[in-house]
């Protein structure tokens, strides 16, 4: 006995001559996204199909309902032949072909002024060495050979680290008070000097 195939979808049709009418409100292109529909050439006009969101012919172009052709929901030849429920469902010509070309005109321009949002992460704080860590390391045997000495350094830079962390913020605050100049240290305009020569004998008062 030979082994039964299931069907598969079949190529989506230009035209058809069924009177069939889908149950669903017709598609308004007004409501569309400009990008979703191509009416390059009215004669072959497609838009995507809500349903099962896959380019779709229009049918009946000349006559006087337009529709979406029937189609499956799958790809041609490959997937199941599963009936998209938006077959035949009627199309409102509600928007001529110059007003979608500058709604999609408008729709290009709005995607191109959009630039990425560059997020720049914050820089991670290095946290002061804990009493018991600089505790540990001077517990520690110091060595004769390069080992010991590299351990050394670094044992003072964790001492200077850790002294600096705390006299970090009095220190600001006292430069910041340096550069103020009070009020009422203020020097005050120095007095003319005479120019006038005196003569001998007499004083300047």
């Amino acid at each position: 006995m030979a082994a039964t195939t299931a069907p598969t979808a079949r190529k989506r049709p230009r035209r058809t001559r069924t009177k069939r009418v889908s149950f669903l409100p017709a598609l308004q292109l007004s409501q569309l996204l400009p990008q979703h529909i191509d009416l390059r050439n009215p004669l072959r006009a497609v838009l995507v199909c809500p349903d099962c969101k896959t380019w779709c012919p229009i049918t009946g172009i000349q006559a006087r309902v337009q529709k979406l052709v029937p189609h499956h929901t799958g790809r041609a030849g490959v997937a199941a032949a599963t009936r998209c429920r938006g077959s035949n469902r009627r199309i409102e010509w509600d928007m001529t072909i110059p007003e979608w070309r500058e709604a999609l005109e408008d729709a290009i321009q709005q995607t191109a002024s959009r630039r990425p949002t560059q997020v720049t992460p914050k820089p991670t704080a290095t946290p002061a060495p804990a009493v018991s860590q600089i505790a540990a390391l001077k517990q520690q045997p110091q060595a004769s050979d390069g080992d010991g000495e590299e351990a050394g350094d670094r044992l003072n830079w964790l001492v200077r680290e850790m002294g600096w962390a705390r006299t970090e913020q009095a220190v600001r605050e006292t430069d910041a008070r340096r550069a103020q100049i009070p009020a009422s240290n203020v020097p005050e305009r120095p007095s003319p000097v005479p120019l006038e020569t005196l003569r001998p004998g007499r004083r300047a008062h």
